[in-house]
């Protein structure tokens, strides 16, 4: 909190000198997890869980002089009020880049020297608007080794700050670091730190956007030369969809792409693997899948008879492994009805029996006031029959960023699921989904499942069961209106008493 001061225009930032120095008073809250597919830095004012509070001695006018943002908070938002107090809220892991920046104001100087503390403070900088501590940061920065990791968190930097102008100096040198042989050096690592193949794409695009102003340089760039180092197939749908409207590339371009990706995307594991075992050796290595910090998944989208999706997840047993004790892995942000959802597989302490055990949790991006409800289902495949075994249903009506999930999602000990006789791992991976509970049919009418003696849709003539909703997992490849023109050409082979064969299988789906 900040100690009242009275404004005084005589010493030239609206404030009297007092005999007493404000004081600075620090609420620590907790960070949470409230947005694990987020980039963005979260400095949070919404939180209610207050860990301590801290109490500061600062001067108003030095700070008020050096911050716009501390010169409003002083002269506007306590002129009209007797209080001598202002409280920020903080999470509790942006206090050292708080104190770092408020002893800069003071002393025009910072003790922190590793990067990932400066971008800490450049950050707190732009927060609090201290631009001559931004322009500091930025100095010192540029002065350190640059790394392939730190050049494209610099490259970022416009996009992420308020006071680009502040960082622009950096930025170009992280451009001139990153020219286009060490773009492609970079991009064909594996192990490149990255939150997704998205990200990769987006920063591809910001890139040579900045390097080749003219369009058809861009797309000679983009098509000949930096394409091919990205992997496609591990972006996502909503992702996809915008490559191909892109305009920074050749449409026949972007088209193959996008096609080689969805066909990989449908393929078998056991086939994907092989086609990932073929590149492993080649410059091109589209179908390998790098590190992610965010778990890509798959998602089967329904438009029809509501909104609704399968969401499916794979683990190797070394990723697991990694979760012991107190770990957790997050997916990639999915969207069902315009939210944003995520999945994360934990390493939780079993509160009753004290044992760890494997938790799986569904949450929702958005925070705030937002209200949604959705029906859902957790399933692994487990043996022998490596099939995908419902654990556990039910709905639940997401607020504020809340999630939903089991602690113990398999009711065993963690070393018996980690176990090499585990139920849960087939070769070596850990296969989960999410998806709402199947009410609807996956034939031609989605009407509710009405089934005969012959699990039958008596609606649409189509054979269905409590799975058909997978039936309409080509709809990912835009082949659900093949699906429907066949079984409509097969519904016209049949007579017109309605008693027409309309069965598909998975062997029809394959061939389509």
């Amino acid at each position: 909190m900040l100690n009242d001061i009275q404004p005084d225009m005589d010493d030239g930032v609206g404030f009297e000198n007092q005999d007493e120095e404000p004081v600075a008073m620090v609420e620590e809250i907790q960070s949470g997890d409230e947005d694990a597919n987020s980039n963005e830095s979260s400095w949070s004012m919404d939180c209610s869980t207050v860990l301590r509070v801290k109490t500061l001695h600062i001067s108003s006018p030095i700070l008020a002089a050096k911050s716009p943002f501390f010169y409003k908070l002083f002269s506007n938002g306590m002129r009209e009020s007797e209080q001598r107090h202002v409280t920020l809220r903080i999470n509790a892991s942006e206090e050292a880049a708080l104190m770092e920046l408020l002893n800069f104001m003071y002393s025009n100087n910072l003790s922190v020297t590793t990067a990932p503390e400066l971008l800490d403070v450049l950050m707190a900088a732009d927060k609090f608007e201290v631009a001559s501590c931004m322009r500091y940061c930025s100095r010192l920065l540029r002065n350190l080794p640059m790394t392939p990791e730190s050049a494209l968190l610099y490259l970022d930097l416009p996009s992420s700050v308020l006071m680009a102008e502040a960082v622009q100096p950096l930025t170009d040198a992280a451009k001139q670091y990153l020219a286009a042989p060490g773009i492609e050096a970079i991009l064909s690592s594996d192990d490149l730190q990255i939150a997704s193949e998205d990200a990769v794409y987006d920063f591809v695009l910001k890139w040579a956007r900045a390097q080749y102003p003219k369009l058809e340089e861009r797309r000679e760039v983009l098509g000949s030369r930096l394409a091919r180092f990205i992997r496609f197939p591990y972006m996502t749908c909503r992702k996809l969809k915008k490559v191909l409207t892109s305009n920074d590339f050749d449409h026949e371009v972007s088209s193959k792409l996008v096609l080689e990706a969805l066909f990989f995307k449908a393929e078998a594991p056991h086939r994907q693997r092989s086609l990932a075992a073929e590149e492993s050796a080649s410059l091109n290595r589209r179908f390998i899948e790098r590190a992610y910090k965010y778990r890509p998944v798959k998602v089967v989208e329904f438009e029809l008879p509501r909104q609704q999706c399968v969401v499916y997840l794979d683990l190797k047993r070394e990723e697991c492994a990694y979760l012991f004790p107190s770990g957790r892995v997050y997916s990639q942000a999915f969207h069902l009805g315009g939210q944003g959802f995520f999945l994360s597989a934990h390493c939780n302490m079993d509160q009753q029996s004290s044992f760890h055990c494997f938790g799986l949790f569904l949450g929702m991006q958005e925070k705030g006031s937002v209200s949604f409800a959705v029906d859902y289902e957790f399933a692994a495949r487990s043996k022998p029959t490596e099939e995908f075994v419902s654990k556990y249903k039910g709905n639940y009506t997401f607020t504020g960023g809340k999630a939903v999930g089991y602690r113990n999602l398999f009711a065993i000990p963690w070393t018996s699921f980690m176990a090499e006789d585990s139920l849960y791992f087939i070769n070596d991976n850990f296969y989960l989904y999410w998806k709402p509970l199947p009410q609807y049919c996956g034939g031609l009418c989605y009407q509710k499942v009405l089934l005969d003696g012959l699990d039958r849709c008596r609606r649409c003539n189509i054979f269905v069961s409590l799975d058909s909703g997978i039936i309409n997992m080509t709809r990912l490849m835009g082949l659900g209106g093949e699906i429907r023109k066949k079984a409509k050409l097969n519904e016209n082979e049949g007579e017109d008493d309605g008693t027409a064969n309309n069965y598909i299988d998975f062997e029809d789906v394959d061939k389509l």
